[in-house]
C-alpha cells in the first residue's frame, strides 16, 4: 500500500504540541475569568428612589448578576440619589452605586470622607435634566421660576446639586427666590399642578415616573427648555459644572408630550463606582457582567443601550480600579 501522507519527525510532532498548548493557554487566558469559578458572598448597591432610574436599573442588574454569579448575594439600597451614593460607598456603607459624574467631582473636591478610595468600574449612560410643569403654566424659561412652588429634589440628591447650580445660573437664589420643596420624581409628577408650579429632575430618558405620567394624557406636562446661554453662565461657576455639557432631550423620549420636538437641555454621564479595597477579582466580575448585559438590560431601561465598552473605560472623575482594568485589558482588540 502507497504511503499517503508523509511521515511526521519526531521534532516537529513536539513544535506542534507546544503551538497547540500555547494556543490554548492563550484561549483560557481570553476566556477568564469565565473558566474560574465565579466570585461569592455579599455586596451592597446603593441605587435611589424607588421611581428612579438608578433603582430600575439595579433591580435588573441584580438579575444579570444572580445568573453570571449565583453565590453573590446582592442587596439593594434605596436613597436620595447620587451625592448619597458618593458617601455611602466613600465611607463602606454601600460597596457599589452609580453616581452622576458631577456629584462623585463635587465629593473629591469637597474632600469627602473617603474620597481618595473612589475608584470607577465603567462609564454608563447620561442623566438629563428634565424640568416640568403643567402644559398651561406661564413658565417658558429658569428665569420664570422666581417667586414659583419649585421641587428642587431630594437633600443629597444629584437632582438638588444640579437644580441649584441652574437656578444660580438664571440668576435666582434657590433659598430666597424660589419656594422650594424637596419633592422627588416619586411625589413630583403627582403633585404638579395641586401645590407645584414646577419640578426638575435628572435622570436617563425615559424615566419610568414620567412616562407613566405621560401615559395619562398627551397633555399632561410640558417641559421648559434649558437653552445653550444658561449652560454656559452654568459653566461659568467652575467646579464640578465641566461635566455639564449642552444637547438634547431627543423627541423619542415622551413622543405624546414632545410631539416631534426635541427639548434643549444638559447632559451628565453617570459612573459605576465602588472603592480602591473592593476585591479585584470580583470587580473584574461584575465589569463583564455589566457590559454584557447591556442589551437585556436596554430592553427595560433604554438609556441602558447607550452602555459601551469602548466608552465604558472613561470613568472620569475616577480613576479604574485595578478589577475593571483586568477586564478592559482583556477584551482590547
Amino acid at each position: 500500500m502507497s504511503q499517503m501522507f508523509p511521515r511526521i519527525g519526531r521534532r516537529r510532532a513536539l513544535q506542534g504540541g507546544t503551538a497547540s498548548l500555547l494556543v490554548l493557554g492563550l484561549l483560557l487566558w481570553w476566556l477568564r475569568p469565565w473558566a474560574e469559578e465565579p466570585p461569592g458572598g455579599s455586596i451592597t448597591f446603593s441605587t435611589g428612589t424607588r421611581a428612579g432610574v438608578y433603582h430600575e436599573y439595579g433591580e435588573l442588574l441584580r438579575a444579570e448578576i444572580d445568573q453570571d454569579m449565583p453565590d453573590l448575594g446582592v442587596r439593594l439600597l434605596t436613597s436620595a440619589g447620587s451625592q448619597e451614593n458618593v458617601s455611602d460607598v466613600a465611607t463602606g456603607k454601600a460597596d457599589f452605586a452609580i453616581a452622576a459624574a458631577d456629584a462623585v467631582a463635587t465629593y473629591k473636591l469637597d474632600n469627602g470622607a473617603g474620597a481618595g478610595r473612589l475608584r470607577g468600574m465603567a462609564r454608563l449612560y447620561d442623566d438629563y435634566l428634565q424640568l416640568v410643569v403643567p402644559p398651561d403654566s406661564d413658565i417658558r424659561s429658569v428665569a420664570d421660576l422666581r417667586g414659583k412652588r419649585v421641587a428642587i429634589g431630594l437633600p443629597n440628591s444629584g437632582v438638588r446639586l444640579i437644580a441649584n447650580g441652574v437656578l444660580k445660573a438664571a440668576g435666582i437664589d434657590p433659598e430666597k427666590d424660589i419656594k422650594p420643596s424637596s419633592d422627588g420624581i416619586d411625589t413630583g409628577p403627582r403633585r404638579l399642578g395641586h401645590g407645584l408650579d414646577a419640578f426638575f429632575w435628572s435622570g436617563g430618558l425615559p424615566t419610568d415616573g414620567l412616562s407613566r405620567l405621560a401615559k395619562k394624557s398627551a397633555s399632561a406636562f410640558r417641559f421648559v427648555p434649558i437653552d445653550v446661554g444658561l449652560v454656559a453662565k452654568l459653566h461659568d461657576q467652575g467646579g464640578a459644572t465641566r461635566y455639564y455639557r449642552a444637547t438634547k432631550m431627543p423627541e423619542s423620549a415622551y413622543p405624546t408630550i414632545q410631539r416631534g420636538d426635541p427639548v434643549p437641555t444638559l447632559a451628565v454621564s453617570n459612573v459605576l463606582l465602588t472603592r480602591s479595597d473592593m476585591d479585584p477579582r470580583l470587580t473584574e466580575w461584575l465589569t463583564r457582567t455589566v457590559i454584557d448585559s447591556r442589551d437585556g438590560i436596554g430592553a427595560t431601561v433604554h438609556s441602558a443601550q447607550l452602555v459601551d465598552v469602548r466608552t465604558a473605560i472613561y470613568t472620569d472623575p475616577l480613576q479604574l480600579h485595578r478589577g475593571a482594568q483586568r477586564y478592559y485589558q482583556s477584551v482590547k482588540p
